[in-house]
């Protein structure tokens, strides 16, 4: 029973982050598979507790200790981010949390196979309390990478806006650095229990509330405007009429630069990024509407989108380096696009 009360509050709060993405960012398996890594890190940093307490003082290890856990949690987290699979801030606490989560199961465990006496209101306050703790600083580092990866991004393809990072770059390394120094702060003093659990339970609850009704609105807004803009590009295409956006003025302005075979070849591309990209972001919107189910992809829809894909990859391949180099402002999949495709195309590979 001890048990059961010390990993249930885990269980509950892996549950409810999971069930506030309706836009299903995250996978059931992907969830499964990202606790077993913030269980693998629990062991990774066991292993280098040992070492620490041979090493440090008691109270030096209260400090580095903390660091140590939310460095190691960080290393899967860092993984997803660079490989553009968390893209927003939700999806950056369901996985954060699930890291987190996952941590604090083989904590709870150690803790109570190791001899540490406790009933079961112990185990229920603890079990919610380190749970909190190691999820919701798991997600604010979630949210840091994701946020310095997707700057770093923005910043290679777009110079002009390396000044105006600066403040973007400040938010980071603040979220960087405020979860080791709470997680620090959490396991060095210590107030009175109700009052501790109320802070962490407000605090991180406080977290997830703003995260979810935030990150809806700047799903949505993602959603509508770049959808819009992608359906006239599209059809300014199809009826040759490319002068009607400000995107296929651009192109006409570099028609002369190209062979005719090669300009051909590029409206193709264009064309192509267009419709994978209007594809996977109206995937999103039916996702998020709970129709996946009532609205399946078709095989042929299915076999449409994998065959474009391949189609774009081939003319990528195809275009030289001065083409790619030309058009690379108007045809590139942001992290949050490259994501909505992924997706499209592991939903279209399952038969």
């Amino acid at each position: 029973m001890l048990f059961v009360a010390a990993l249930l509050p885990v269980v509950i709060y892996i549950y409810v982050v999971y069930k506030i993405d309706h836009f299903s960012l995250i996978s059931i398996k992907n969830l499964l598979l990202l606790v077993l890594c913030g269980m693998a890190a629990a062991l990774v940093c066991f292993a280098l507790f040992q070492l620490t307490g041979l090493l440090l003082s008691k109270n030096q290890s209260d400090f580095v200790n903390p660091v140590l856990e939310e460095i190691v949690k960080a290393i899967p987290l860092l993984w997803l981010a660079t490989r553009k699979k968390i893209v927003f801030f939700i999806d950056s606490v369901i996985c954060g949390a699930a890291v987190g989560g996952g941590f604090s199961i083989l904590e709870n465990l150690f803790y109570l196979l190791l001899g540490n006496e406790m009933g079961i209101g112990t185990a229920l306050f603890r079990g919610l309390e380190v749970a909190l703790i190691h999820m919701g600083c798991s997600a604010i580092i979630a949210a840091g990478l994701m946020l310095g990866i997707r700057l770093i991004l923005h910043s290679r393809s777009r110079p002009d806006i390396k000044n105006s990072g600066a403040l973007k770059l400040v938010f980071v390394i603040f979220l960087l650095v405020v979860s080791p120094a709470l997680h620090v702060c959490h396991n060095t003093y210590h107030f009175n229990p109700l009052v501790q659990l109320i802070f962490v339970i407000g605090t991180m609850g406080g977290l997830l509330v703003w995260t979810y009704f935030y990150d809806v609105e700047m799903i949505h807004s993602w959603l509508d405007t770049g959808l819009d803009k992608q359906l006239s590009l599209l059809h300014s295409i199809k009826d040759g009429h490319l002068g009607d956006t400000p995107t296929g003025k651009f192109l006409e302005s570099v028609r002369d630069a190209f062979p005719p075979e090669d300009f051909f070849d590029i409206i193709c591309y264009v064309q192509l990024h267009v419709e994978l990209s209007v594809a996977s972001r109206s995937r999103v919107m039916v996702r998020e509407s709970g129709l996946e189910h009532d609205l399946p992809l078709t095989d042929e829809m299915k076999e449409l989108v994998l065959s474009q894909y391949s189609e774009y990859k081939l003319l990528e391949k195809r275009l030289g380096k001065a083409a790619r180099m030309t058009i690379a402002p108007i045809v590139k999949f942001d992290p949050a696009e490259y994501k909505a495709l992924e997706d499209l195309r592991t939903e279209c590979r399952k038969n």
